[in-house]
């Protein structure tokens, strides 16, 4: 079984309902009738203007027989999430009139369906941006407790089966923080390697990466991811974790023991931690691109409850993988 076969069979089995703010875009609605045909979610809720998205569906030949479309502007749930919404940013001085004009845009929408247990996740970003996503979920679906900023991972499937888990990584943070901090960084490592038994049921073989293998290289980059290290071990020391290490002792057996003898992840690492984002998005797209692997994510991680960003040019099949992915996580 693929990884997206795994994926979407784990969600059939779970039966969690699930909303797509950007319910007039084309490809989001052939895939909302995809995730309902095949029982990937109980429930679809498609988020707009009902007469713009019946027109969409019209112009593209999609069936919304069973799909729930959803209205902001004249749903019975307004109220209750417009006072809801306030109560979260009356600190920023918000009035009521701008609280609905906010809470009735479909992402933000979605994200208070999320956090009110209408549905179980929430997928978004065909349409808006990264940043779009993060600021909905940040201000009305809340990190977990202890969280600072949620991070992003990707799952990387290689078609080569000795990487990983049978093919299959975590690559983090290639999305979202540019600059992590210290702890920002631990915070990292750690929600990706829950990440990895989460997706792939296996433990984490977590190695954070630098461009210096044990002390090989000195440097204040260097010392930030080992300080990040020694973070991890102190809050969760059940992860299998180590660092600093390059990439090739990191994923390579023969150069792990070489290069950092003893270590239980050099060589065996499922789990890549990259010290910035630069790094990160260089390394899953290279991956990608010269090695022909396939990127299913990112998966946001850190927040209260399920939800994923899209890349902007997504595929109906991107749609598809990543809502069963969120689902699975409710």
């Amino acid at each position: 079984m693929t990884f997206p076969e795994a994926m979407i069979s784990k969600a059939v089995s779970m039966k969690k309902k699930l909303v797509l703010p950007e319910g007039t875009e084309p490809r989001i609605q052939t895939a909302a009738r995809t995730i309902m045909d095949k029982g990937i979610a109980s429930e679809v809720f498609l988020v707009g203007a009902i007469e713009d998205i019946k027109n969409t569906a019209a112009s593209n030949n999609v069936d919304l027989s069973g799909l729930t479309l959803i209205d902001p502007a004249s749903s019975e749930l307004k109220d209750d999430f417009v006072k809801e919404y306030y109560e979260l940013r009356k600190h920023k001085k918000i009035s009521m009139g701008l609280a609905e004009k906010i809470v009735t845009t479909p992402l933000s929408w979605g994200a208070m369906m999320l956090r009110k247990g209408v549905v179980d996740g929430m997928v978004a970003g065909a349409e808006n941006s990264t940043g779009n996503v993060l600021i909905a979920s940040f201000t009305i679906i809340k990190t977990k407790p202890g969280i600072k900023a949620a991070s992003s991972s990707f799952i990387m499937t290689m078609k080569d089966e000795k990487w990983g888990v049978n093919g299959n990584m975590v690559f983090s943070d290639c999305a979202t923080i540019p600059d992590p901090t210290t702890e920002e960084l631990a915070e990292i490592a750690i929600a990706s390697s829950d990440t990895c038994k989460t997706f792939l049921g296996v433990d984490p073989i977590t190695a954070m990466l630098s461009f210096s293998t044990k002390g090989s290289s000195k440097h204040p980059n260097i010392d930030k991811v080992k300080e990040a290290l020694a973070l991890v071990q102190e809050k969760r020391p059940d992860i299998n974790i180590d660092g600093e290490l390059q990439l090739d002792a990191a994923i390579v057996g023969s150069i792990g023991e070489k290069k950092a003898p003893g270590s239980k992840v050099a060589g065996k690492a499922n789990v890549l931690i990259f010290p910035d984002l630069q790094s990160g998005n260089i390394g899953y797209k290279l991956t990608q691109r010269l090695a022909g692997a396939d990127a299913w994510g990112p998966i946001l991680q850190g927040f209260t409850k399920p939800v994923s960003d899209l890349s902007r040019g997504c595929s109906v099949e991107d749609i598809i993988v990543t809502s069963a992915m969120t689902l699975i996580q409710a």
